[in-house]
């Protein structure tokens, strides 16, 4: 999987930076992209990205303030112009329906994919064969909510030697192997998944949070995540406008990280006040001294996602 920050800017785009979207991209047999929150301008964005609409199937909104959906109209209209015709499902709180329904009404928008809205407060809510997304309440002036992406364990690689002791060749056995069915040998015996499998592959941990101040949540959340993208508005040196204003500073979102034992932390949902790169540095500074496997969201690059015990320290 690889992660893609299409806005990393709090309140409103400046020339540097968007607002809030990033795009979780599955790689192997799924081949989709899922987004997280939908900013203004976050169709334009993906434009200029890898990122393709009709690959899009899902949309999971942290909260209704403007700088995280303004955007989600628009690309939902636009995905049917993009060859988006599969079905596309948005995760939000309570009032996420009556925000899509309402301006997609008003403004007459017709849609040729079935889009489906499931409004929530936290708990699983969704889960397939091989993932599962939990949602928990935060605490910002609105109801806001992280989510914790988490791919089920894959079965482990089919083990050369022990196949050759069988007498087993490449074919059609070797799929039913690796999908957890036994087979039946001419001998009369039975091979067993587990007798040719070698340790199953831990699925990756995603934390992705929306606006907050630091509560409690946070740490089941991000618990033992690969990545955790945490919001990082102010530098510590004004902590009380971030408490004021229900945001963090980079120093708490390292401290997030490090409570929670996560692989990486990336910081993103900056203040304007920091214009560009250089003024940015300080919050890294401030965060790599609390933990140091931490960097700073860059828009339009390709974040791989990988296990905890690979990560290396950024190189900038």
């Amino acid at each position: 999987m690889e992660l893609y920050f299409l806005g990393t800017n709090a309140g409103v785009p400046t020339l540097q930076r968007n607002v809030t979207s990033i795009g979780l991209r599955m790689l192997d047999e799924r081949r989709a992209l899922w987004l997280f929150d939908c900013g203004e301008g976050t169709q334009h964005q993906i434009l200029s990205s890898p990122l393709k609409l009709s690959k899009l199937e899902k949309i999971f909104i942290t909260h209704l303030h403007g700088d995280h959906v303004f955007g989600l109209p628009g690309l939902l209209s636009s995905r049917a112009y993009q060859g988006g015709t599969t079905p596309l499902t948005v995760y939000g709180p309570p009032g996420t329906e009556r925000m899509i329904k309402t301006t997609m009404e008003l403004s007459q928008s017709h849609l040729n994919y079935d889009l489906n809205i499931v409004e929530h407060t936290g708990g699983i809510v969704f889960e397939d064969d091989s993932f599962v997304v939990e949602a928990a309440l935060l605490e910002h002036r609105i109801d806001s909510y992280g989510y914790r992406v988490t791919e089920k364990d894959r079965p482990g690689s089919l083990d050369p030697a022990k196949l050759a002791a069988y007498g087993l060749r490449p074919g059609p056995l070797f799929g039913r192997l690796k999908r957890g069915e036994p087979i039946l040998l001419d001998s009369g015996e039975t091979v067993r998944p587990e007798d040719v499998l070698g340790a199953p592959k831990r699925g990756m941990v995603i934390t992705i949070l929306g606006d907050t101040r630091p509560c409690a949540n946070v740490q089941p959340l991000a618990q033992n995540a690969d990545v955790l993208v945490h919001e990082a508005t102010f530098m510590h040196n004004l902590a009380d406008t971030a408490h004021e204003y229900y945001h963090s500073t980079s120093i708490e979102a390292a401290e997030a990280a490090r409570a929670a034992n996560v692989g990486q932390l990336i910081m993103t949902h900056f203040s304007s006040r920091y214009k560009d790169e250089e003024q940015l540095q300080p919050l890294l500074e401030e965060a790599r001294s609390i933990f140091p496997n931490t960097r700073l969201a860059d828009e339009h690059q390709l974040i791989p996602v990988v296990h905890r015990e690979q990560d290396s320290l950024p190189s900038d």
